[in-house]
């Protein structure tokens, strides 16, 4: 005879809460995030605070990336695509490039286009979505490896087109890139000076920070959202059986494109903050190795986990610049000389470091919780005696 929890119908089947414990979590996160810039930049410069901003980017892409391969299992290796199109969108409609090739629209904006960046992103994130679609429609029937073929080929399409759209028509520059980008500005107040606000001064580094961890938060509440949706539901149905998926009615094919639309968006978010930060874009900003950091995040912080995920990006995004400014000083503190180059060494570590968390937490360092471990915890803390069926 087995032995069944008794549990009341009203029990919920889900972790249990704890309003109290959480919102001091939701508090203590808060004061961190806010404080963060102003205590990092105290102790170690703008440069990094700038790494921050980066951090925010990099989650930004990784929640974008999770939608495709955490909540819906399709294998994406070509994601930094979408960044490099949201990224071009902005500096299009915020330089003065287009009114220089193009004397039909040097007549109508003859000192560039100039778009305000609230118009911008939306902008970006519709065009990266609709590249989302293009990629996402010829793919619908690929899993696995074959699938991973045919992103990591449209990644590398994009770039390649990137880097030969500068003739016959000068669209992208071609390898020298988009400079004049304008930085994100509401009127006269632009995030590229140093304001002051309450005594306190604000550099540029700072103020992006702030805007970054806005959108960051938006990103994380869309997913949020989405996956406790029916149609997060739907995803992870595919994810686990796409013959069943379809065998309950499930349109899959729907479905998966709005996976790809969704989360190519958010690429484009991040790729439109990424050129007015910079100022500048270039093709080789968009290269393989960075879809491969962004998938990194995904798989070591946890596939499916928003926290895991989060955690991946802002760690694979911190630890190659810490490794970096470390790995020379402590050759000198201890052979007093460089014996191996820093930047051997930087990846070395770093790759080490991933092929440890692999090993060793080979579902990440935050995976989703499993459902059985969920009910055994509210089982656990039941007062109901168990009962002999």
């Amino acid at each position: 005879m087995t032995s069944i929890q008794q549990i009341e119908p009203s029990t919920p089947l889900i972790a249990e809460r704890h309003p109290a414990r959480t919102v001091t979590v939701g508090l203590l996160t808060a004061v961190f995030v806010i404080l963060a810039p102003f205590v990092i930049g105290t102790a170690g410069g703008n440069y990094w605070v700038r790494v921050l901003d980066f951090a925010m980017l990099y989650v930004m892409l990784a929640l974008g990336l999770n939608v495709v391969v955490g909540f819906a299992g399709l294998l994406d290796l070509g994601y930094i695509a979408f960044y490099a199109v949201g990224a071009y969108t902005a500096a299009l409609l915020s330089s003065p490039h287009l009114s220089s090739q193009f004397e039909w629209i040097a007549h109508l904006a003859p000192g560039g286009l100039h778009v305000p960046f609230w118009i911008i992103v939306p902008c970006a994130m519709a065009v990266a979505a609709f590249f989302g679609v293009i990629l996402g429609a010829p793919t619908l029937r690929l899993r696995g490896d074959y699938l991973a073929i045919v992103t990591l080929g449209f990644g590398e399409i994009v770039r390649i087109f990137l880097n030969n759209l500068d003739r016959p028509a000068n669209i992208t520059n071609g390898p020298k890139g988009i400079t004049g980008i304008d930085p994100i500005h509401v009127g006269d107040f632009s995030l590229s000076q140093t304001h002051s606000l309450f005594g306190l001064t604000f550099p540029s580094v700072y103020a992006y920070y702030y805007v970054f961890v806005l959108c960051a938060l938006f990103v994380i509440w869309v997913c949020t959202r989405l996956q406790h949706s029916r149609i997060g539901r739907a995803w992870a149905a595919i994810r686990e059986d796409e013959i069943a998926a379809k065998a309950m009615g499930i349109n899959t094919r729907d479905v998966k494109l709005l996976a790809f639309a969704m989360g190519a968006s958010f690429g484009g978010l991040s790729g439109s903050m990424f050129g007015m930060f910079q100022g500048f874009v270039s093709p080789e900003s968009f290269t393989l190795p960075e879809s491969i950091v962004v998938l990194a995040a995904v798989v070591l912080g946890g596939m499916g986990h928003i926290p895991g995920v989060i955690l991946g990006a802002v760690l694979l995004a911190v630890l190659p610049e810490f490794l970096r400014s470390t790995m020379g000083p402590l050759q000198h503190l201890i052979f007093g000389h460089e014996v191996v180059d820093t930047e051997v060494i930087r990846q070395l570590v770093y790759a080490l470091a991933m092929v440890l968390i692999m090993l060793y937490r080979s579902e990440g360092l935050w995976p989703s919780p499993k459902h059985e471990d969920k009910i055994a915890k509210i089982a656990k803390r039941s007062n109901k005696k168990p009962v002999r069926a």
